[in-house]
């Protein structure tokens, strides 16, 4: 049975009964500029009576999630119109909640060293310390990388001065890498408790992997809370994303989980967003496991063809196809990509990151395939040089994350920035991943890897 789109369809209706809108947002849904520049303000609407509110959810808008909940098997699933940054936020706010707290001391989190930026800007507003788990693997060649395993998970709650209020994993990360998210929970479990620390996933690039024909969904190994972007693998967009709920989650903290989003979302989400979530619902519950399994066969094929050229081809997760450089840099291989009509996801130092999905179309397959046959460059060896270290690296820490971020800064060249303490984190966008940690004083081993990235300034604490 076809499942039903009860935000798109609303507004479908409301647009043909001809409302005369007198209500927001100002263009009352016509275009002041004709169609051909925007073109979708009819479809542009507010919560006007009807079409419920997000931060209440209990119309249209709670029934499309209860639908993406059913697809996902989860026992919640809340929209975000704000990306899985707000739903990051969220979850982290709700485990603190449930967290016991000890008089005097700020809440720790163990996290892997290659989060996102905005775990650092969560730990701000929460006002919470990070016990990070660094990359042990000295072969990993990318500030993306850390590979967090149940051994590296276990061995770093056996360090800490006290239990953490969470384990927080990035998987899949920006380079593709899978953790076992289930040996994780079972580790975490095994040292603390069941469900005593919960683990939490920024699931940013992995919303697909639910549909696979063998789940691979963090939500599907056991964790407690899972944040997806919905935009960066399904045909949703841009800022729409889930907050998923376990079981234990959703009876522990899901009555509270919409007011505690409303600390930091807008309160005028978009409903374009929410139609495209709503309409995806539709598409996932038909064709697209389908579709999905088919894109993959392409993609593996592709990668066979690769490798027959002599391509570096890395293990990743299905839907990403990360190469290696060859004789050149990964911005130059990103270069060569546009002049065949492309645009990478990423170019790192040393690899090029495709994102594909099945909405590619055939011809984009082959004109990766024809570049690498074109081009022997982009896969021919290079000769080993020895390069500066790139991993992430601890560094001493003066203030908490919350303290460097909100004190005044300025900005200066990192030549010039050694000694300093960080104030707001420096990245390199995409992947956004923090070279260094607000509260850290940097130190001139770093300077390699934020040149590296092209990073030349940082904002400091005065």
């Amino acid at each position: 049975m076809p499942m039903n789109t009860p935000i798109y369809d609303f507004v479908t209706e409301y647009i043909r009964a001809d409302i005369s809108r007198l209500h927001m947002p100002g263009h009352k849904g016509h275009s002041a500029f004709g169609a051909a520049l925007y073109g979708i303000e009819a479809r542009d609407i507010t919560e006007i009576r009807g079409a419920d509110v997000l931060s209440e959810a209990t119309g249209i808008i709670g029934e499309s999630e209860a639908n993406a909940a059913a697809l996902f098997g989860t026992a919640l699933t809340l929209y975000s119109t704000e990306g899985s940054s707000l739903a990051l936020r969220t979850m982290l706010a709700l485990a603190l909640s449930r967290a016991e707290r000890t008089p005097g001391e700020r809440p720790l989190l163990l996290a892997a060293r290659n989060a996102h930026k905005s775990l650092l800007y969560a730990a701000a507003l929460l006002d919470f310390d990070i016990a990070w788990i660094y990359p042990a693997d000295t072969a990993l060649d990318s500030a993306c990388s850390c590979h967090p395993t149940p051994a590296s998970v276990r061995a770093a709650l056996r360090a800490l001065p006290r239990p953490p209020f969470a384990v927080f994993l990035t998987s899949p990360d920006y380079l593709g890498f899978l953790a076992d998210i289930r040996g994780i929970v079972r580790a975490v479990d095994a040292h603390c408790g069941k469900w005593a620390v919960p683990v939490l996933v920024d699931n940013a690039h992995g919303a697909y992997l639910h549909f696979l024909e063998e789940p691979l969904h963090p939500m599907d190994q056991g964790a407690y809370l899972c944040c997806d972007s919905a935009h960066k693998t399904l045909p949703v967009l841009t800022g729409g994303a889930y907050l998923h709920f376990s079981a234990e989650a959703a009876a522990e903290v899901g009555a509270s989980a919409r007011r505690t989003m409303e600390l930091f979302a807008s309160t005028s989400p978009s409903y374009l967003i929410l139609q495209s979530l709503d309409l995806c619902n539709a598409y996932l519950a038909d064709s697209y496991p389908a579709r999905l399994a088919a894109c993959i066969r392409r993609i593996d094929g592709l990668k066979q063809y690769l490798r027959t050229l002599g391509a570096e081809v890395r293990e990743s997760e299905a839907l990403k196809l990360v190469l290696g450089s060859g004789a050149l840099s990964g911005e130059e291989v990103a270069a060569l990509f546009r002049l065949y009509h492309m645009e990478p996801e990423f170019a790192d130092l040393s690899a090029v990151v495709l994102m594909l999905t099945p909405e590619n179309r055939p011809e984009d397959f082959l004109r990766i395939a024809a570049l690498y046959r074109d081009e022997p460059a982009v896969w021919t060896k290079k000769e080993t040089v020895k390069e500066p270290s790139l991993r992430l690296l601890p560094l001493p820490r003066v203030l908490t994350i919350r303290e460097a971020m909100l004190s005044p800064q300025e900005i200066v060249p990192v030549t010039e920035a050694v000694g300093r303490i960080l104030g707001q984190p420096t990245v390199s966008c995409p992947p956004a991943v923090p070279l260094a940690v607000s509260g850290e004083r940097l130190s001139a081993d770093l300077l390699p890897l934020f040149l590296r990235y092209g990073v030349t300034e940082v904002a400091v604490v005065r």
